[in-house]
């Protein structure tokens, strides 16, 4: 049914957003014409695709929610093993964004969440067996 997954967000600085996510280890694409866009591949066939504000909200045909003071979704990708959770929220933290805490172990699960510099919130996760 699905050959892919594309998540768009809107960001205040476009380099910035990607310089974030490079630090992260996903991979930039090339720029569609414009300036207003990027596109990055976080792994396989899922996607993250970047816009200006005005441009998200043109694709989007409503304003965009301001993360700071509200929740616009969760984005959360699973890793191959649980220390890699920590790795790459810790490098979150140093690429510039903020951590929401210690990881937690739910049993069936460990993940760790954090905050883009943009301030949308993402988990990684990690699900033994």
């Amino acid at each position: 049914m699905s050959s892919g997954t594309f998540v768009n967000l809107p960001v205040r600085d476009l380099d910035r957003a990607v310089e974030f996510f490079t630090a992260l280890g996903f991979t930039a694409g090339p720029r569609p014409p414009g300036g207003e866009s990027a596109q990055l591949t976080l792994g396989g066939t899922t996607h993250l695709i970047l816009h200006t504000p005005a441009a998200f909200a043109a694709y989007a045909g409503t304003a965009v929610c301001d993360p700071e003071t509200s929740r616009e979704v969760i984005v959360g990708l699973g890793v191959d093993r649980r220390e890699r959770v920590d790795e790459l929220v810790d490098l979150a933290v140093v690429a510039g964004g903020q951590s929401l805490g210690p990881g937690q172990d739910l049993g069936y699960m460990y993940m760790r969440g954090f905050r883009d510099p943009d301030g949308h919130q993402w988990s990684f996760l990690h699900l033994p067996g």
